[in-house]
């Protein structure tokens, strides 16, 4: 298990885009609509997994 897979934040945002495609494939809505929301809601787990890498200095 990666250290990302152990916060709360990627476990909610993982469930958050699981439940827009579930929303998504109930509603049907227009395929750019279904696309852009799919592809956000996926962008938000994945920054969290590569910010979770990186670390910064503060001055």
């Amino acid at each position: 298990m990666f250290d990302f897979q152990k916060l709360e934040v990627y476990k909610k945002s993982k469930s958050f885009h699981i439940a827009c495609r579930s929303i998504l494939a109930k509603l049907k809505p227009e395929k750019y609509i279904t696309d852009q929301l799919s592809r956000a809601s996926y962008s938000i787990v994945l920054n969290i997994a590569e910010g979770s890498a990186k670390s910064s200095k503060i001055t």
